[in-house]
């Protein structure tokens, strides 16, 4: 009795457990067959979001799409030339490669997404969350970056020539081998940043504060160094020919090798 009673529960919890099988089954698929009629809705133009979407390579040049949710969203190579994306959730998205020039990105909360190689040319960025994000070898020439959040963001030969930085967050970013020819940093805080060896030819730093900066083999010919703040920065064998120290700190500074040919510096600065 006792046998068979047990053989009636094992039966019992086999169907279901088969039960339970099945309706993960059809749920799954029910998911699958929304998340394909999302993205066919986006695409379409009948939907403004389509998180976790597959759009790789999807051409959306043009495209309105403010506020769109595009959260987790795989845009890896997608056309978003002159898109607006203003407001947008782009958190964690893949948008690696993806064409982005011109495109409208104010106010995007892109945080932790991959922008790396991403051309971003001319792009609005206004305060723009970019926290975390991968943008290793992205094209930001240009750019409009103002009060935009770059903290902790990968940075690494990145072209930022032209771009506008006034008031971004760069705290902890990382900025090795990045280009930022001409770039505006009027005023932004860079205490105790690793910048050897970057390219800030003819860019505004006026009033930058620069405390503790490693500077080492950078080139900041003809910068606009007004007003700066660079006590105790590591200056060795940085350029500064041309540049513009006049009122600038430079008290406790290290700097072998540094050239300043033609530069306009502090009154009473004496080179040692």
């Amino acid at each position: 009795m006792l046998a068979r009673d047990a053989h009636t529960c094992e039966h019992f919890g086999m169907r279901r457990a088969f039960t339970k099988f099945v309706a993960a089954g059809m749920l799954a698929c029910i998911a699958g067959a929304a998340s394909a009629g999302e993205r066919e809705s986006f695409l379409a133009g009948e939907a403004a979001s389509c998180a976790t979407c597959d759009l790789a390579g999807a051409d959306l040049s043009g495209r309105e799409l403010k506020r769109a949710k595009l959260d987790n969203a795989n845009l890896k190579g997608a056309i978003l030339v002159a898109a607006s994306l203003f407001r947008a959730t782009l958190t964690r998205a893949n948008l690696s490669g993806a064409k982005l020039a011109g495109a409208n990105l104010n106010l995007v909360d892109a945080k932790w997404a991959d922008l790396s190689g991403a051309d971003l040319s001319s792009a609005l960025l206004y305060e723009a969350d970019l926290s975390g994000a991968n943008l290793a070898g992205a094209n930001l020439q240009i750019a409009r970056l103002g009060r935009a959040r770059l903290n902790q963001a990968d940075l690494q030969r990145t072209i930022l020539t032209g771009a506008d930085l006034t008031g971004a967050r760069l705290a902890g970013a990382k900025l090795a081998g990045a280009t930022m020819r001409a770039v505006k940093l009027n005023g932004q805080n860079l205490r105790d940043m690793d910048l050897r060896g970057i390219d800030f030819a003819a860019a505004d730093m006026v009033e930058a504060d620069l405390t503790g900066v490693d500077l080492r083999g950078a080139d900041l010919t003809g910068v606009d160094l007004f007003g700066a703040t660079l006590h105790g920065a590591d200056l060795r064998g940085a350029k500064f020919d041309g540049a513009r120290l006049t009122n600038a700190i430079l008290s406790d500074t290290k700097r072998d090798g540094a050239s300043f040919d033609g530069a306009l510096m502090p009154s009473g600065w004496e080179k040692e």
